[in-house]
């Protein structure tokens, strides 16, 4: 729990997600892959490539059977600022941000914010982008009870007017952004990692979504042993904002690493597809906990709670991949590891979010199945999930990744 937590308290924005979980991987004994070179894959070897410095593949190379996927994404709701972000006023020096992904905002009123991301500048007559997080914090301040009367019945914030406050005086962000020639940059939340409850059974942090499916999926992967399968965790940027860039869930990333892996495998187009449709995906993000004190915005029978497990999620419109042969291959596999597991369905009268399945599936036809922990607090700046659900979806994944499936006709054979 301590390197999660660790994990959680670090990755400010995708691109420290990245660079936490490449130190994770080299520490496995994984070794980097680049885009622009020719692969040379082992039996059995640990390998990972990024895209973008927010996005990143992971995979134990096997030279036959199929593909074991979990896919996760590595952002998370934040502000990010714009070009010439410093707004002065000659009284204070704000930050011209806009909303990257949908927060839920007026959680980020009033708490510490780091301003992290990176920052592209040129060295040795190179560019080059590194991470960034300041040393300092910035705050977006309420306005007061007294002036906005409305704030405990309606609270509406102006995402151009109402802006984190950097500092007073007119001082810009030199110290951020000089010498940069362009930078991706956020105000994030700055809340350590806390536990909650009498026994410490809640576990309370920024970023819950989904940086708890990058980590564990990694550290599932890097504990797969004698897996007869390629297994594989994919952890993709821009999900927050639907996926649609060039290291995001609905671009070529997943896919143009499948076909170098068939390639080195000997595999003609003909046999990776084949190899594809008998492989199995999880998208990896958390669902909605029943909320204690707003039980009506529940399904009446899918009601995922804190502490009752991984959670297998469904959706008639398709928002969620899993259908029925899914449901039931999960199901197997987590019942012969004895892992605890629930169901969500939303409201069928209210709307569903989406995940990276229902995008990835564009990209490759693999069976696939959502999953996720059941999660208070959706977006916030602060989110909670239940300490011994961690526990279930580390078990989960693991067997997940030891099992063996096979398929035959309408037969499905699962073996631990």
């Amino acid at each position: 729990m301590k390197e999660f937590c660790e994990f959680l308290k670090s990755s400010y924005t995708c691109y420290h997600a990245v660079e936490n979980a490449e130190t994770l991987l080299a520490q496995a004994g994984f070794s980097a892959l680049s885009e622009r070179e020719s692969w040379d894959l082992a039996e059995g070897g640990k390998y990972y490539v990024t895209r973008g410095g927010g996005s990143l593949i992971a995979f134990r190379y096997s030279a036959r059977g199929a593909f074991r996927i979990v896919a996760s994404h590595t952002d998370s709701p934040c502000l990010k600022l714009k070009g010439n972000a410093a707004l002065s006023d000659g009284a204070f020096t704000r930050l011209n941000t806009e909303p990257y992904g949908g927060g839920l905002w007026y959680t980020f009123f009033d708490r510490p914010l780091k301003i992290a991301g990176r920052r592209i500048a040129e060295e040795d007559g190179a560019l080059v982008a590194r991470p960034y997080a300041s040393d300092f914090c910035v705050v977006l301040p309420s306005l007061a009870i007294h002036q906005n009367r409305q704030a405990n019945t309606q609270f509406s914030p102006n995402l151009q007017t109402e802006l984190p406050l950097l500092s007073l005086g007119k001082k810009e962000l030199a110290e951020v952004i000089g010498g940069t020639h362009a930078y991706d940059l956020y105000a994030v939340p700055a809340v350590d990692p806390f536990f909650a409850g009498p026994e410490g059974e809640f576990l309370s942090s920024p970023r819950l979504d989904d940086l708890t499916g990058v980590f564990f999926s990694l550290k599932a992967l890097t504990e797969a042993d004698g897996a007869e399968d390629t297994v594989m965790a994919a952890c993709f940027h821009a999900e927050e904002i639907g996926s649609s860039t060039q290291n995001g869930a609905a671009s070529d990333f997943l896919r143009s690493v499948l076909a170098r892996i068939a390639r080195a495998q000997g595999r003609d187009e003909e046999e990776r597809l084949a190899a594809e449709a008998s492989s199995l995906l999880l998208s990896l993000d958390n669902a909605h906990a029943l909320h204690p004190n707003h039980p009506e915005v529940c399904d009446p029978t899918n009601r995922p709670v804190p502490g009752g497990g991984v959670v297998i999620k469904g959706h008639a419109g398709g928002s969620y991949t899993t259908d029925g042969l899914t449901a039931a291959v999960m199901r197997k596999i987590f019942e012969n590891a004895g892992v605890k597991y629930q169901f969500f369905y939303n409201r069928s009268d209210a709307a569903s979010g989406s995940t990276l399945g229902a995008i990835l599936l564009r990209q490759t036809s693999i069976p696939a199945a959502d999953l996720g922990l059941a999660q208070l607090a959706m977006h916030s700046a602060v989110e909670t999930v239940a300490c011994s659900d961690l526990e279930e979806l580390k078990r989960a994944l693991a067997a997940f990744y030891a099992c063996r499936i096979a398929y035959a006709g309408d037969r499905i054979e699962i073996k631990a």
